[in-house]
């Protein structure tokens, strides 16, 4: 067994693999650039080495700077975790010239999998069910037209070394495909610097299901059955579980089977991931197969039990699979949801800044966090902005479901925007509850984005009776204060007046025994809580029933969330809410007239100048966030009254570039 590993990665993946490193009794050595000195990865690992600066380009993706690493800390082996390097065949290659073993599978395998069409052809001739296309290179817009009337519509155009949903298109008609053709190929050339396009049959309502493979240098090759991957935004996951709602054993055998048929056919060695597109019919069919561990793979750990990094570096050491396909458990239900730093609200913009308040769910046997971040760390501008992967377990699904819920209330975020509201809402959806899910979900289900109103709320009148224990536990620690005159102490009264958005709930708030009575309207809400002063979480037990609240104060506001839905409550006497309705507005300033960044980042090309007139749709500037570029351009025919930045310049969030005039 190695006495040393690199982790030539970064973030949370960089920590699960120095977790399992280190049970085995393995040291560990992580690399950092310059905007992750301080990183959670940087902390745990048993020596370090800088790499670079900042930009990944300049350090995680340097192949000398990783085998430099390695020579100079006599790490005999580099995982390579997921992203960056980890399917370069380069990499594997310069390992291996340097005498240091790839944690991963052979380069011949990585070459042969890291192309589309490549790999099509390979799953052809494995005997693996795969799509109806055209394998070949598309030569232009007339050709992609031949094909997909061959083929016939709906055709999916995909860019030969694409990945992440860039150079993928979904063409209908001549006309969209010519067009599709075009912007497929400038994409795919922008992105991976290869242009090449291929085509096959667009599945209606499709499904997104991957098998589990692994296999020794031995012959041994297993499938560690399937995780359904099918809630997707924009080709990328956010809602992973394990097993598959939808599959039967039969259909698990045969794409189980296929899988390692496909392996066998490039002598596949460590752990790989064989994505399929499934129909509504369970018909599948092969999409592609990753050469690495995937981001989703603990659900896979959570239902068979297995650590599949340990198991990967055992391979990589020489040793066998230590048990057979039929030793293969699949023991309850997993789920998991990754939480970013993006604003849903806002087209999901990502989001930079310091972690302020971070506190993930406690661990359990039921629920597991994997993070690269704590409380004070810093989201960057760099790099992909996950902040965890939140995994749950139950016995069914529908107990892995709720107690996902439980836990996503119970995480706590503060100093940057996340996803948890978006997350709670997807799981209370009955479509996804119900299992009927498609990659098409997200896309049908909020058409036009995602809003406030898509969060449900359980019961509104909730929040305001939470609201008002809360602010009677405030006035009650007030009326103690000390050198009160006799017969003038604070009384606090029992009655209130709740308002949230404009609407107002009468309640009555009194003592019992351990708890609270809470009255609206005739109901009766019994209450208790263990909530101390300052603490942000509220759990609480209202009718029997556990439930978390966060909360913060925000001037004489409470802010409550639970469930994915927030709302600001103010709570008032009787007198107080009389006197509140003839309280005047204050109306929001007018920012029609500024040009306000939509995100934090990097103004990198300021195209505007002072005096110039720049028609509807010209760029004004180009601000570039997590690795994107994003061109703003005038809606309107303006003329540039001030110029209110300077290019080169770090923006936050709405903060304004250009004033009109």
């Amino acid at each position: 067994m190695f006495k040393k590993i690199l982790i030539a990665n970064r973030g949370e993946i960089a920590c699960r693999v120095i977790k399992t490193a280190r049970r085995m009794g393995i040291k560990t050595v992580a690399v950092y650039s310059d905007a992750d000195r301080e990183a959670m990865h940087v902390r745990m690992a048993d020596e370090t080495v800088r790499i670079g600066p900042a930009p990944s380009a300049q350090s995680y993706l340097v192949i000398d700077a990783i085998v430099e690493a390695c020579r100079k800390t006599g790490a005999e082996a580099v995982h390579p975790g997921y992203g960056f390097l980890s399917e370069r065949t380069a990499f594997a290659d310069a390992l291996e010239k340097s005498g240091i073993v790839f944690i991963g599978p052979r380069p011949h395998a990585i070459t042969a999998m890291g192309d589309k069409i490549a790999s099509k052809k390979l799953a052809v001739a494995a005997g693996v069910n795969t799509i109806p296309g055209f394998t070949d290179i598309i030569r232009d817009g007339d050709h992609a037209v031949e094909v997909a009337r061959e083929i016939g519509y709906p055709v999916m155009l995909k860019a030969s070394a694409g990945g992440g949903g860039k150079g993928m298109r979904v063409v209908r008609s001549d006309a969209e495909c010519r067009d599709g053709f075009e912007r497929a190929a400038s994409e795919a050339q922008a992105s991976f610097g290869d242009s090449r396009v291929f085509a096959e049959k667009y599945i209606e309502e499709p499904r997104h299901i991957e098998i589990q493979v692994l296999a020794d240098a031995h012959g041994n090759t297993l499938y560690l059955n399937e995780r359904e991957c099918s809630i997707q935004r924009r080709h990328q996951k956010v809602i992973e579980e394990a097993p598959s709602p939808f599959l039967d054993a039969k259909t698990r055998k045969a794409m189980g089977e296929q899988a390692i048929a496909l392996a066998r056919a490039v002598q596949y060695q460590s752990a790989g991931t064989v994505e399929f597109v499934v129909d509504q019919k369970r018909n599948f069919y092969f999409l592609e197969m990753n050469t690495r561990l995937q981001v989703e793979h603990p659900v896979t750990e959570v239902v068979t039990g297995l650590d599949l990094v340990e198991l990967m570096i055992r391979v990589a050491a020489g040793e066998k699979l230590p048990l057979k396909q039929g030793e293969v458990p699949l023991k309850g239900w997993a789920m998991e949801a990754r939480i970013y730093a993006e604003d849903p609200f806002r087209n999901f913009l990502p989001s930079i800044g310091r972690l302020v308040r971070c506190q993930p769910p406690a661990e359990s046997a039921s629920v597991r966090v994997d993070t690269g971040v704590e409380e004070g760390s810093e989201v960057s501008m760099y790099y992909d902005p996950m902040i965890a992967k939140l995994i749950t377990r139950g016995d069914t699904r529908d107990q892995a479901i709720a107690r996902m819920a439980d836990a996503l209330d119970e995480y706590l975020i503060r100093g940057v925007a996340h996803n948890i509201s978006f997350l709670n809402a997807l799981i209370q959806l009955p479509r996804f509850r119900e299992g009927r899910m498609s990659t098409n979900l997200i896309a049908e289900e909020y058409p036009n984005g995602f809003h406030s109103a898509d969060v449900p709320r359980e019961e509104p009148a909730l929040f305001a009776v939470m609201a008002a224990v809360l602010n009677r536990k405030f006035l009650d620690r007030a009326a103690q204060v000390s050198g009160q005159l006799p017969s003038h102490e604070r009384i606090v009264g029992d009655d209130f007046v709740v308002i949230i958005n404009k609407e107002s709930y009468p309640v009555s708030v009194r003592p019992a025994g351990d708890g609270w009575k809470v009255v609206h309207e005739g109901r009766t809400y019994a209450i208790e809580t263990d909530w101390r002063f300052g603490a942000a979480l509220v759990r609480a037990t209202i009718d029997g029933r556990n439930a978390c609240f966060q909360m913060d104060r925000v001037g004489v506001r409470y802010r409550i969330s639970h469930r994915g839905a927030q709302v600001d409550a103010l709570v008032l006497t009787q007198r107080g809410a009389e006197l509140n309705r003839h309280m005047l507005e204050k109306a929001p300033p007018n920012l029609s007239k500024f040009l306000l960044s939509p995100m934090p980042g990097l103004l990198v090309r300021l195209s505007a100048r002072v005096g110039q007139e720049v028609k509807a749709g010209e760029e004004i500037c180009v601000v570039e966030a997590m690795k994107m570029e994003n061109r703003l351009c005038a809606i309107d025919d303006v003329t540039i009254a001030k110029v209110l930045v300077d290019q080169g310049q770090s923006l936050v969030v709405d903060q304004p570039i250009v004033e009109f005039k």
